[in-house]
């Protein structure tokens, strides 16, 4: 029997104890900053590579717009118009075609930085589609 990679369009999004539906997970990504060093008197001239702090890109996810249904907008406004950051832990799960998680990502202290809603077209044939992008302080891949 063949083996195949993991298609990428089931997934699901847990924040608190919601489940919301998205159509788009971008940023699920670490990287390692590289830090150099070379010595005055070294023969090489090569500088030595060694790994620094890690960093994590902004996550951006996309979804439909549906009448009454403002949670991060609400999330939004929390954060940067009250003055309080609410950091949520936020559970993103790559599922297979029996709906069981492949994958599991954890984002750790997350917080909406932007939010952003549908361009408006007259003559656009289309849903309208609301984003939120969040900072957080670390992504781990749980499973």
């Amino acid at each position: 029997m063949a083996e195949y990679p993991i298609p990428k369009f089931h997934f699901e999004v847990k924040w608190g104890d919601a489940t919301i539906g998205f159509t788009e997970v971008t940023g699920l990504d670490r990287q390692v900053d590289v830090i150099e060093y070379r010595e005055g008197q070294s023969k090489d001239y090569n500088k030595v590579k060694m790994p620094g702090l890690q960093k994590s890109s902004n996550i951006t996810m996309k979804r439909g717009t549906f009448p009454n249904k403002t949670e991060y907008f609400d999330w939004f406004k929390e954060v940067n118009n009250l003055g309080k950051i609410q950091r949520r832990t936020i559970t993103i799960k790559l599922l297979n075609e029996a709906h069981q998680p492949i994958f599991t990502w954890s984002v750790l202290n997350a917080f909406p930085v932007k939010v952003q809603a549908s361009d408006l077209k007259a003559d656009a044939n289309e849903v309208a589609v609301e984003t939120i992008e969040i900072a957080h302080e670390g992504i781990s891949l749980v499973k």
